[in-house]
């Protein structure tokens, strides 16, 4: 039987809907929450990820605004540039898009990020925070992969989750998050990377398979076990094979032969995209509620 679809679009509409709510309670007490994005040159895709952001900030009633550096700018340009946003009161979340130019260096930028507007819990204190079980911002995509667990029915407590990639940005956080003695966490956690060797050994032991390695569907029906539920955070562009000349975008699984196997799985696009950028717009929400001691 094939599996469900974890549908990311609805996921990520009734976090919108749940957000509307206490927007329109922070504009009654004058407060209008306000995201900056900081974009250093003219990447089409970082701009298309950005206005769909602006887009959906504008739905919910919150400000936002992109500010746009040349490529050649220099780290204390950036930086100034940070500290000004965290001066300003009409900002409460300040995300950084990246990857940065080779010349720059990211670590410094995102550590000069106020944690009260790190909304994409990227700064070194973040971090350390969701390691340790504290209150902070969670990295946007990791947060977006158990929200949608959660609220799909497939909690990970007492589950073997196993997450191919380490990344700074999903796979390492991801572990933070999941392995905390929390509610919607408690899962025992397996991460495999580039020297994991048999991996399919690993991930067929998997309850709930995490795909984040930034491979066209690395993961394949033979490493996945039977009703298993599997997360596909990777966004790949690859050539249509029925529209010569033209791509599409796939993810890490191979999903047309997993989804013969798996309990549920969420698709690209569709899934965690959606979810990933309502969970943004949530965190600020949240530091401009915490902003004025909400």
């Amino acid at each position: 039987m094939p599996a469900e679809i974890i549908d990311g679009r609805k996921v990520a509409a009734e976090i919108r809907e749940e957000l509307k709510q206490r927007v329109e309670k922070l504009k009654e007490k004058g407060v209008t929450p306000g995201l900056m994005a900081i974009l250093l040159g003219e990447d089409p895709g970082s701009l298309s990820y950005l206005r769909s952001i602006a887009k959906g900030c504008e739905a919910l009633g919150m400000y936002t605004e992109t500010v746009t550096l040349p490529e050649t700018a220099t780290q204390e340009e950036l930086e100034k540039v940070i500290e000004k946003l965290n001066k300003d009161p009409k900002c409460h979340g300040i995300i950084l898009q990246l990857p940065l130019p080779k010349h720059l260096d990211t670590l410094s930028a995102e550590s000069a990020i106020s944690p009260d507007k790190d909304v994409d819990g990227t700064n070194p204190i973040s971090t350390g925070k969701l390691l340790l079980g504290e209150e902070t911002f969670f990295p946007s995509t990791p947060y977006g992969v158990q929200e949608l667990l959660v609220r799909s029915g497939n909690d990970p407590d007492g589950k073997h989750v196993v997450i191919c990639g380490r990344s700074n940005i999903v796979g390492k956080p991801l572990v933070g998050i999941l392995v905390q003695k929390k509610k919607g966490c408690n899962a025992t956690v397996t991460v495999c990377h580039t020297g994991t060797k048999d991996m399919a050994s690993f991930t067929k032991q998997a309850d709930i398979l995490v795909a984040a390695m930034g491979k066209a569907k690395a993961i394949t029906a033979d490493m996945v076990k039977e009703g298993a539920i599997v997360m596909d955070v990777g966004v790949n562009q690859i050539e249509d094979p029925e529209t010569p000349g033209k791509s599409k975008l796939v993810g890490d699984v191979d999903f047309d032969a997993v989804k013969e196997k798996a309990a549920a799985i969420t698709p690209v696009p569709g899934g965690t995209g959606p979810v990933t950028t309502a969970l943004l717009m949530g965190n600020t929400v949240r530091a401009a509620e915490k902003s004025i001691g909400l």
